[in-house]
């Protein structure tokens, strides 16, 4: 990762507050927007990409709840771009127990409990 990159995160975490420290999402060390790689990837847009944890492979579904249909499943190791965040049933995962939901695309929503975020509560706009 390019120092400028390493730069502009730390440069997020200090304005959003965020320390790395997140109980649901395992982080907590010193360097951890380098060990998250920060929330990942940046494109020349300016979308962050958030992994999903490793070796799992993540349903996607039609609303924030597992009664919900089964759209796509997301492969092992992939990174996802979050539009948006929502409430929705709780759900317990890698990165611990919560109710956020990431909607990835209109429709599409994966617990957050299945995503390395960096925090354990919102990291976006919430979804309308």
């Amino acid at each position: 990762m390019a120092t400028s990159e390493i730069n502009e995160i730390n440069q997020i975490n200090e304005t959003d507050g965020a320390d790395g420290a997140d109980g649901a999402d395992g982080a907590g060390s010193v360097g951890s927007a380098i060990e998250n790689d920060a929330l990942s990837a940046r494109s020349a847009a300016g979308t962050v990409y958030y992994p999903v944890a490793p070796g799992e492979q993540v349903n996607v579904r039609r609303g924030p709840n597992t009664g919900s249909q089964i759209v796509r499943v997301l492969p092992e190791d992939s990174r996802i771009a979050i539009r948006c965040q929502t409430r929705g049933e709780t759900i317990t995962g890698p990165y611990g127990t919560t109710d956020i939901w990431d909607s990835i695309a209109p429709g599409q929503y994966v617990s957050d409990a299945y995503v390395k975020t960096g925090s354990d509560g919102f990291v976006t706009i919430r979804c309308s």
